[in-house]
């Protein structure tokens, strides 16, 4: 079936029945382009429409009620990676990360029905069900070792991550060690396409002297959040807090950069909800990236392994040197990647919905990675590891991508 037209814009000025960026915000950006050297689609257009400071004049445009969200303006908040490091080079302290989710959220309602109706589908309706999820992941895992896989459209095949079948039949333990409780979030994609991960990361929670304890909600909510759909964000996050409450965590650990990126702000999130306010900060305040956990363990590695930064690590997080702290700690010496830390083009769906662009960014971190040497990669974001395992299986450059907790040898102290 044909999509339906677009909606017709409606008159200039934001949708009050969606949230907007705020115009407090808006007024932080002098257009000093201090971010257009950082932002990864104006480096590769040129366009002042693809940057930052661009982006932001139109949000400006609509919210003083010179334009409307229209074509135009959809373009241009889709077109972007969301990736914030205009956030860090920006000496105003403009939050872009929010504005630009704010932005999507007006732009979701004026696409086709079909079209967002299958965006709903996929993001608010599988993303939050474990069982879903795990279906889904069962049969790109039988499609990919049939090799069905290559028929289907490259957008939907590059930057998927590679289901091992074997893996999904294997259990994760959802409680390991003594000691004061840590809740782990199972998350989504990390539980079906990435369980080594996420049994090295029970295991390195207990080894740091915690009962790692993993409910069994799933997705955090940020995709939801980053593509225009925050009331499902809000749902799912009031989801894991009560999980996370009733397990008794006194610490949150995630091992997926989106994600405690994400998490850190569900104080922001559910700022104006009266019964979640304060235990959405409460949570918020606990959750840990992995990374930034001291895990002792005994080092087993000697060889050199490449280290990408996620970009959910570095912008709005602070996330660099814990990264090599955990590839040095497995015995392995940390290599930098010589690509000024650009991001990869993963980008949550991005390589399915801006394919071009994604995948220029794909092959310039796997040449990039390439020219190190290296046999490992370290990554730490499942989004960034299947895009850039694919890109690396483009160039045909055998390098393995690994995350940094999956290469520990942790010392898991023995119980009482």
């Amino acid at each position: 079936m044909a999509d339906s037209p677009p909606a017709a814009p409606g008159p200039p000025g934001w949708n009050p029945a969606h949230p907007a960026p705020a115009e407090d915000d808006i007024v932080k950006c002098v257009a000093c382009g201090l971010c257009l050297p950082h932002c990864p689609t104006f480096r590769l257009t040129g366009r002042e429409t693809a940057a930052p400071r661009g982006r932001i004049a139109a949000m400006r445009a609509v919210q003083e009620g010179r334009a409307e969200v229209d074509a135009t303006f959809t373009v241009m908040m889709d077109e972007c990676l969301a990736c914030r490091a205009c956030e860090t080079a920006c000496p105003s302290g403009v939050p872009f990360g929010r504005m630009i989710e704010a932005a999507r959220a007006q732009v979701e309602p004026t696409r086709p029905i079909p079209v967002r109706g299958v965006r709903r589908l996929g993001l608010t309706w599988v993303m939050s069900r474990p069982w879903a999820m795990r279906l889904m992941g069962l049969g790109l895992g039988l499609t990919q070792a049939v090799h069905a896989d290559r028929l289907l459209p490259a957008r939907m095949s590059a930057g998927a991550p590679r289901v091992r079948l074997r893996d999904l039949a294997r259990p994760v333990p959802r409680r390991l060690g003594s000691g004061p409780v840590a809740g782990v979030l199972r998350g989504c994609v990390m539980d079906v396409a990435f369980r080594p991960v996420q049994a090295a990361t029970m295991r390195a929670v207990a080894a740091c002297g915690h009962t790692a304890v993993m409910p069994e909600g799933g997705c955090c909510g940020a995709l939801a959040m980053h593509y225009g759909q925050p009331e499902a964000a809000k749902r799912m996050a009031r989801q894991r807090i009560a999980e996370f409450e009733e397990a008794g965590a006194d610490v949150v650990v995630v091992n997926s950069a989106g994600c405690s990126g994400h998490m850190k702000t569900w104080g922001h999130l559910l700022a104006d909800d009266p019964q979640w306010a304060e235990r959405a900060q409460r949570i918020a305040e606990r959750v840990r990236d992995v990374l930034e956990l001291d895990v002792p363990a005994t080092p087993c590695r000697g060889d050199a392994v490449a280290v990408h930064d996620a970009c959910h690590h570095v912008n709005g997080q602070g996330i660099v040197t814990e990264t090599r702290r955990m590839v040095a700690a497995s015995g392995a010496r940390p290599v930098e990647i010589p690509d000024d830390g650009r991001c990869c083009g993963a980008a949550g769906l991005y390589s399915v919905l801006q394919p071009e662009m994604s995948a220029e960014l794909r092959l310039q971190k796997a040449r990039a990675i390439a020219t190190t040497g290296v046999s490992t990669v370290a990554v730490a974001n499942p989004g960034c590891a299947a895009q850039i395992a694919a890109g690396l299986r483009e160039i045909g450059a055998d390098v393995t991508v690994r995350h940094p907790v999956e290469m520990l040898r942790p010392v898991v102290p023995p119980g009482p």
